[in-house]
């Protein structure tokens, strides 16, 4: 088998069909399948699935009757796997015709590269506009070479849309799940892979899926709620600290922490919370390094979050 394509699915009725057929109909020179893993959910997404698996038989569909959560479900995925190559795909995205033999190509023609990831398209759900190139338009893309590696994953964030990945099979599948992680699985699902591949992660620029944005989304979700940010935050700096197990060094750990914790402030600042925003300032400079000069500034003007508020938006983003 040359590829698994796995998908978890929860109450995704409105979505799944559309998601698993941008796969299922993609044209592939050689052997691949499909796995999804519906965790319990109580909507019709079960249903739907079953009618899919009738349909196409290179879709293998798992049906969960307790809720174990993303962490289990991904679990599940990644042992039903037996793909060469592994790609993940969120049950509300959609990938875009070529997707899978462009990364497929890639791998097979590119030895020294473990994981490739491409372009994606940002789209309103409700309009199908497109809003912004995820990647290219990601704040910190001035940072990230064409060859980028689990340093830059750290020190950087998320700039691999999480449906956009296709990376190599290794013996530690199982292990890449991060189970003490809440809410944020797929940034410290491809910092561990990039830790056991040890290798290069590349970049195709051509927009090859479509990433949903709707008011149901974890992200949607995370930006309406403070307690949901901080757990976000919790599971970012957790998803650095994994990474000690390969040898990274410490150095480019904290600064991977100092950047998230930065990044928080601001998200809270811009909020006008102005007490979260000390206090994961504060925070953010406990580590000795400092993002930039954006950094610096809203560190030493903690306490005029006004000052640091109208000084940011008067400054370029990268």
């Amino acid at each position: 088998m040359k590829l698994s394509v796995i998908v978890p699915a929860y109450n995704l009725e409105t979505y799944i069909e559309a998601c698993l057929r941008s796969v299922l109909e993609q044209s592939v020179t050689a052997p691949y399948e499909v796995i999804v893993c519906d965790d319990a959910s109580t909507d019709n997404t079960a249903r739907i699935l079953r009618h899919l698996e009738e349909e196409f038989p290179h879709l293998h569909v798992i049906i969960k009757t307790d809720n174990g959560g993303l962490a289990r479900n991904m679990k599940t995925l990644l042992k039903a796997a037996r793909g060469q190559y592994i790609a993940y795909l969120d049950g509300d995205d959609l990938a875009l015709p070529g997707k899978l033999q462009t990364q497929i190509d890639y791998l097979d023609t590119n030895p020294d590269c473990q994981m490739v990831y491409h372009e994606s398209d940002m789209f309103d759900s409700e309009t199908n506009t497109s809003i912004r190139l995820y990647s290219q338009s990601y704040y910190n893309w001035s940072n990230i070479p064409v060859r980028s590696d689990i340093s830059h994953l750290i020190r950087f964030g998320t700039y691999m849309q999480a449906s956009s990945v296709m990376f190599r099979r290794h013996d530690f599948l199982t292990q890449t799940v991060a189970q003490d992680c809440k809410i944020i699985l797929d940034y410290p699902f491809y910092i561990l892979n990039a830790g056991y591949l040890n290798g290069s992660i590349d970049f195709i620029p051509d927009v090859l899926g479509r990433y949903r944005i709707h008011g149901d989304s974890f992200g949607a979700q995370t930006q309406r709620s403070v307690t949901r940010r901080e757990q976000s935050l919790a599971d970012i700096c957790l998803a650095c600290e994994l990474a000690a197990q390969f040898d990274v060094e410490d150095a480019v750990i904290k600064a991977g922490i100092a950047h998230h914790q930065f990044a928080a402030a601001l998200y809270f600042l811009f909020k006008n919370n102005s007490e979260k925003f000390r206090f994961w300032i504060r925070e953010s400079a406990t580590h000795g390094v400092f993002f930039d000069h954006r950094h610096c500034l809203a560190f030493e003007h903690c306490n005029e979050p006004d000052y640091v508020k109208n000084t940011l938006r008067a400054q370029p983003t990268s």
